[in-house]
């Protein structure tokens, strides 16, 4: 019976599907397998399980081998060459005056291939700039311009959390962030504070939001006037955590009262 075995490329990038042929692999395992663009070298990420529980569609690309000591040998060739050519690279922009932020190359296994990825406010014309990459690097040239995130997600760091980043570490895609999701949760709308190294608002923002949603449908809303068994007044603050909120009374009193002490009508 064919076995599927999930293979990744890069630490916490996504997860595709091979076809384990004859090997027996478990996760961990360097192998060497068949890409659009050739041999790639990845990672097994998640154990083979039998092809039967995937779902139907286009026939699957197979492991080629395991990797051995001259892919390795390869591994560490690459990115003596990534490192070289991202020296040229920074110094030909320079040369050229292109107003882009040049952040990572990197080799296709077979070393055929590199591409540049960047950051721009805009387009850029680097035709000139590619014909320079091409006579010295004696390589096909690919320029990739990616977002703000995606450079956070591929140079890594630390976040203010003090942890690696999330989307370096294991977010695999990202999933759309609002300043709603900040709001609910309570936190300082200041963006310095619910922003992360990147500028844009922190993916962690997405982890906790569908339990606050979930406990924000057991509440009265804001500014409705609601009653328990011993007194009555307008919700004015919700702490969702405690299951905890205060009423603003007839008086200009501020009661604490828990969930529980409302009466429903």
């Amino acid at each position: 019976m064919s076995k599927i075995v999930g293979i990744r490329f890069k630490p916490a990038g996504k997860v595709y599907d091979f076809d384990c042929g004859a090997f027996v692999l478990k996760k961990g395992d360097d192998v060497i397998v068949e890409t659009e663009r050739g041999l790639g070298f990845g990672t097994v990420a998640v154990d083979p399980i039998p092809e039967d529980d995937r779902p139907p569609g286009k026939p699957l690309k197979k492991v080629f081998r395991l990797a051995s000591e001259k892919d390795y040998q390869q591994l560490r060739h690459n990115k003596q060459t990534e490192t070289e050519a991202y020296t040229f690279g920074q110094q030909a922009i320079e040369q050229q005056g292109l107003k882009m932020n040049l952040f990572e190359v990197e080799s296709a296994f077979d070393g055929n291939k590199l591409t540049f990825y960047f950051t721009s406010d805009g387009r850029i014309d680097f035709r000139q700039l590619v014909k320079m990459l091409v006579k010295h690097l004696g390589a096909r040239i690919e320029m990739r311009q990616v977002g703000i995130r995606n450079q956070a997600k591929m140079c890594g760091g630390l976040g203010r959390c003090g942890r690696e980043f999330c989307c370096s570490s294991f977010i695999e895609k990202f999933d759309p962030v609002s300043i709603r999701m900040a709001k609910d949760q309570g936190l300082s709308l200041n963006p310095t504070k619910i922003s992360g190294q990147c500028g844009r608002l922190m993916c962690c923002l997405t982890f906790e939001n569908k339990v606050y949603q979930e406990l924000k449908g057991k509440f009265p809303a804001v500014g409705k006037i609601v009653k328990t068994k011993d007194a009555s007044g307008k919700v004015i603050r919700i702490n969702l955590l405690r299951q905890r909120l205060v009423l603003l009374t007839g008086d200009d009193q501020e009661v604490e009262v828990g969930l529980e002490d409302i009466v429903r009508n």
